[in-house]
């Protein structure tokens, strides 16, 4: 892993959402990390959350307890129970999700890798109304 420095979340999640015209909102929240490798974490979800998701994409920040949340959600189809874990393995995709987006199934197993690198954790939720919700938790910056 790179330099380790605050990184202040909500900036980065804005910027991100920017690049792929979704929403952003929450709260400042700082973590100590490589921000090279968050950007890259943040990126892979937003841009997994445009190309399956449909065409509603947000991502929101907050502060929980000692950790900081990263809320990629989406309105697509979503991610079935017992898929929500599998998804994060190199190279799974989701059954007939390979034939129409391109992709070799590594972007989530990424995020994952960062997460735990940084002492964090991703999982995958469902999303009240359809689609789904990738947290990233992260410790935060006391």
């Amino acid at each position: 892993m790179g330099q380790r420095e605050p990184v202040e979340l909500l900036a980065l999640a804005a910027e991100e959402a920017a690049r792929v015209d979704a929403l952003a909102g929450g709260e400042p929240v700082s973590v100590l990390g490589d921000e090279r490798l968050l950007r890259r974490a943040l990126r892979n979800l937003l841009e997994n959350g445009r190309r399956y998701g449909g065409g509603e994409v947000n991502v929101t920040v907050r502060a929980d307890g000692p950790s900081a949340l990263v809320q990629v959600c989406d309105r697509g189809p979503g991610v079935p129970e017992d898929q929500r874990t599998r998804i994060f393995e190199p190279f799974y995709r989701l059954p007939g999700h390979a034939e129409q987006a391109g992709g070799v199934g590594l972007g989530l197993s990424l995020v994952k890798q960062i997460a735990e690198g940084h002492g964090g954790a991703v999982r995958c939720l469902p999303r009240e109304g359809g689609g789904c919700c990738f947290e990233l938790s992260l410790p935060k910056l006391q």
